[in-house]
This record gives structure tokens, C-alpha cells and sequence, in this order.
């Protein structure tokens, strides 16, 4: 096995059969920046260009496959897999043994799926770097819940040439100033991590919060609820970095359920609950579903009540109908926590266009939503309603109110050593 114990160690992960010359260099740039480069091969049909720390051999056996085997195949769908999950398994077994320093790795579409599948294992705050061809599209496969740095190669990797020379430069001293020569991060304050969930159209709401519950000696990180962020909030619960969810911002589940493009799969909003942490939930931006531009809007969709957010994305309104499964969803889900949870309802409005005056205001289509939630909510929830919009300053008051109370109930909470818990306000 390979040696990964080193203080400044950088991982160089590429096909050596395919990307040697450019692995070497990033190699020897990454040495004389003073730090130790480990390369990993992820090749498969044809030789190594030179003998890496970390063989192929042993990537494929984390993933139950010899290489040889892969090799005879000739099957390069089988053998991009098999490395995809051997990275990925080889990287999860190794990440308490040192493996924090960073990675670095280099290729196209294949060489991407396979490295990044390894760095989403490292993690956050590890150094990642991909340099890819794929770069320049939608890295959202690549990068997922992880702290990825996606840099594209302008021209594909066909040796070193003028071009690829200074790309590759720039990539390895950037990660020389990640990882070795940067200086130590700041001593944090100790105060309990909470996350929370916010859209443009709950801005104010969680502002407000964020400044109430910051007062009483917490630190409270802002998730953007478009899919990814959920998800990213979800995988910081499950690695125990957050310790109470303020999940004020729900309408990820409305893309999931009606087919928009910010879904946050299906098991949003589950995370805190199967933890046991304390959570306050609300109701925000369930009265829309989000699209990009207009043209890219399913035709199924033609008739509905559309707003242009912006030129890049288009909102639609949910329905009765949709709401009325929301509000059953959503009960499901909170029904199930182990920990404490507070709903809290805002009667006069979800979002900052749903209030009298404005596009989404559907006082019908909200009440769907709340009548479903009082029918299905179960007795660990506590359910409140306030004839309150949701992003009224009162609203806000009382979602870190009822989080306060929840830490004291379930009493596994502290707050920082210059705070006390009690009332909102």
C-alpha cells in the first residue's frame, strides 16, 4: 500500500496510459513548489508512461476487479466504471489516514466522472481541483454536495504544448498555494453551527433569523435552495458539521414533485429528521416551480401561470392540486423525524410573490397546502400558525423563538459560551 501519511501531500490523479507527460509535469511542478505529489494511475487498456505511488492494480482491486481482467475486456465502459467506484472506494477507506492535504487530477469526460468521483469522498475543505474538458458545461455530475474547483483545459490533453504548458502551470501552482503555502486559517469561534434554508423570494425572512439566532451566540450557514444546496445542507447534517436545521426554504420538493429543474431528489428534507437534531421547518417558495429561460419550459406546461424571475429563469405557480401533495409530502417527511420539529405556517403568504398584490398570490392554492398539513401532520410536530407572511419580521421572530425553545427541550444543544438560550427576540 502506498505511504499517504505525508503533511503536504497532494494527490495527482490521471490515466498514465493516456495523460502521462501532462501528469509528470504537474508532478515535478507541484515538487518544486515543495510539496509531495503522489500520483495515482486510473488507466486501463494501455501501459503506464511511468510507475506512479498508487498503481491501477490498486484502484481496480477496491473495486473487486483486477485489472487485467478489465484489461482483456476490452470493454471501456466496464473498465471506466470499475474505476469509478474503485477511486471512490479507495479514497473513503484512506480519507482518516492523512488523505486531506488535496487532489488534483486531469482529464475528459471519462477521466473527470473517475477523478471526481474520489474527490467528492475527501472532505470539505480538502483541496480539490479538476482540470477538464467538460469544465465548461454543466459540472453539476462532477461537483455535486463537494467543494470541487472545476478549471477547463481550453484544448483537449494531447501532450504539452504551448497552450496546455501554461493551463497545467496555472493549475498545479494553484494548487501549491491550496495546499502548501497558504497561510493557516483563522481559529474559529466555537459557536454551534446551525444551516438554513433560503431562496430570493425568502430573503428577508431568513436574514432575520440569521441575525436573531447570531445574537444568542450561534453561527448560522445560508443554503441556496436550488437542488444542489439542499442536498449540500443535507450531507453537512449527515457528517455531523450542523447541529440544528432551520429549514425555512422547502421548494426544492415542489421541483421534485412537479418536475422543475431545482429538485433535490427524493429524499429532501429527511436528513435532520433521521439524525434526531432539532429542526424548524416552513413553507417557503412552495408556490413555485422553477424553469430556465422560457423557451426551455415543457410544453405539457402551456396554459399555466408563469413569472419571468429573471432571463435565465421562469417560475411557475403550483396548483390546488399540487399543493394539496406537498403539504401531504411534507407531513410524510416530518412525520418520521426522531428529533424535535417545529411547522411553522405563514396564512398570508409563502414567498415574496405570493401576497395580496403580487403575481403568485392564490389564497385557494395556499390553503391546499396548510389544509393538508393540518390533516396529515402527526403528533411529534408541533404545528403552528401565524396570519403572518413569511417574510413579515414577526415571522422571522418566531421561527428562532421556537428553535430556542427546541434547544431547550431537547437539552443536547449548547449554544456559544456567551449566549443564553431563551425567546426570540
Amino acid at each position: 500500500m502506498s505511504d499517504l501519511t505525508a503533511s503536504h501531500s497532494v494527490l495527482i490523479v490521471g490515466a498514465l496510459d493516456t495523460k502521462g507527460n501532462e501528469i509528470r509535469f504537474l508532478r515535478d511542478r507541484l515538487v518544486a513548489a515543495g510539496l509531495d505529489a503522489l500520483v495515482v494511475d486510473i488507466g486501463v487498456l494501455g501501459p503506464p508512461a511511468f510507475r506512479p505511488e498508487v498503481s491501477r492494480d490498486e484502484i481496480a482491486r477496491a473495486a473487486g476487479e483486477s485489472i487485467s481482467d478489465l484489461a482483456d475486456a476490452q470493454d471501456r465502459g466496464r473498465a471506466i466504471a470499475a474505476m469509478h467506484r474503485g477511486l471512490a472506494e479507495w479514497v473513503r477507506e484512506r480519507r482518516e489516514r492523512g488523505l486531506r492535504e488535496g487532489m488534483l487530477a486531469i482529464g475528459g469526460s471519462a477521466g473527470t466522472a473517475v477523478a471526481t468521483a474520489g474527490m467528492r469522498e475527501l472532505p470539505i475543505g480538502a483541496p480539490k481541483l479538476m482540470v477538464s474538458t467538460m469544465a465548461s458545461g454543466d459540472v453539476r455530475p462532477y461537483v455535486g454536495t463537494s467543494d470541487i474547483c472545476m478549471m477547463y483545459s481550453v484544448a483537449d490533453f494531447t501532450g504539452l504544448n504551448s497552450l496546455t504548458y501554461t493551463v497545467l502551470a496555472n493549475a498545479a501552482d494553484a494548487m501549491a498555494g491550496m495546499c502548501g503555502r497558504r497561510q493557516s486559517l483563522p481559529e474559529m469561534s466555537g459557536r454551534t453551527l446551525l444551516a438554513a434554508t433560503m431562496f430570493g423570494n425568502t430573503t428577508p425572512c431568513v436574514n432575520r433569523v440569521k441575525e436573531l439566532l447570531e445574537g444568542r451566540g450561534y453561527e448560522l450557514l445560508v443554503f441556496h435552495a436550488t437542488g444542489t444546496g439542499g442536498q449540500a445542507m443535507e450531507r453537512l447534517v449527515v457528517d455531523g458539521f450542523v447541529k440544528g436545521v432551520l429549514d425555512i426554504t422547502t421548494t426544492e420538493l415542489a421541483d421534485e414533485l412537479v418536475g422543475g429543474v431545482l429538485t433535490a431528489g427524493p429524499d429532501r428534507l429527511e436528513a435532520a429528521g433521521r439524525i434526531g437534531i432539532p429542526q424548524v421547518v416552513s413553507v417557503g417558495a412552495l408556490d413555485m416551480v422553477n424553469f430556465g429561460a422560457p423557451e426551455t419550459v415543457p410544453p405539457k406546461f402551456a396554459g399555466r401561470l408563469f413569472y419571468q424571475h429573471n432571463p435565465a429563469v421562469t417560475l411557475m405557480r403550483t396548483t390546488p392540486e399540487e399543493n394539496r401533495e406537498l403539504g401531504e409530502m411534507l407531513a410524510r417527511k416530518l412525520n418520521q423525524a426522531k428529533g424535535p420539529v417545529v411547522l411553522l405556517l405563514p396564512l398570508q403568504g409563502v414567498s415574496a410573490i405570493d401576497r395580496r398584490g403580487q403575481p403568485f398570490f392564490d389564497p385557494v392554492a395556499d390553503g391546499s397546502l396548510f389544509d393538508a398539513l393540518r390533516t396529515y401532520i402527526g403528533p411529534n410536530v408541533k404545528l403552528l400558525e401565524l396570519d403572518l407572511h413569511i417574510n413579515d419580521p414577526e415571522f422571522a421572530r418566531a421561527i428562532a423563538g421556537e428553535f430556542l425553545k427546541c434547544v431547550e427541550a431537547s437539552s443536547g444543544l449548547s449554544v456559544g459560551a456567551s449566549a443564553t438560550a431563551g425567546g426570540g427576540s
